[in-house]
């Protein structure tokens, strides 16, 4: 599962490094058989976000990328659609959007997003929104996909910043910044991914490689 995340982010020409944080000794062990760039991070972090955070105390760059592990689907169109969104200098954090598909509509397994006419998320939520109070059948729902991009300050202001209440109630790390008044920017794709959290997702991440 790593080893497709992983080679999906170094086949993006607009990355110039990929490295694993982890604080597994058994992930770090495979990364060096397989060659891969790996840093060994704390395993006191609650977050992904917290881990970028670690690396990039020693690792200097303009926009800092966040693929999670657990995401096999991940291709290169998902880190050029995210950094293009990156090079507006004014984009603060970044994140990525897919139309949502009518199975993950209702389910708190995907995250829905709502944005406004220039993309800065509004919302983040496990429930359905927006919600369709009239029985339209004309709204447009959108899945989050977790893939981040965020700049050094917005790195650092995220560490120092207490859990907020939003977070704590959804268990959605990316609303500590908006609850904070930090803007994140979501970037329309056409690919949708399934993160892998239980058995079923991993037998529908297999099935969905075998496809291809």
């Amino acid at each position: 599962m790593l080893a497709h995340v992983y080679e999906a982010a170094r086949a993006s020409s607009k990355l110039a490094d990929v490295i694993v944080a982890t604080d597994s000794a058994e992930i770090e062990a495979l990364c060096k058989q397989n060659g891969w760039s790996v840093r060994m991070t704390s395993p006191e972090h609650r977050s992904g976000t917290d881990r970028v955070h670690e690396v990039a105390q020693s690792v200097v760059a303009d926009v800092y990328v966040n693929v999670q592990g657990d995401e096999p689907l991940a291709r290169r169109e998902h880190l050029d659609a995210l950094l293009a969104l990156m090079e507006n200098n004014d984009v603060p954090v970044g994140t990525l959007m897919t139309p949502c598909g009518e199975a993950d509509v209702a389910t708190p397994n995907a995250v829905k997003v709502v944005t406004d006419a220039r993309n800065k998320a509004l919302y983040f939520s496990r429930a359905t929104i927006p919600h369709n109070r009239d029985g339209r059948n004309d709204i447009r729902y959108f899945k989050h996909l977790g893939f981040y991009a965020y700049r050094k300050p917005e790195l650092d202001q995220f560490v120092r910043w207490p859990e907020s209440s939003l977070e704590r109630a959804e268990r959605l790390e990316q609303l500590r910044f908006l609850e904070n008044g930090v803007a994140i920017f979501a970037a329309e794709t056409p690919f949708d991914t399934v993160g892998v959290d239980t058995e079923e997702d991993l037998r529908r991440v297999e099935q969905i490689l075998r496809s291809r």
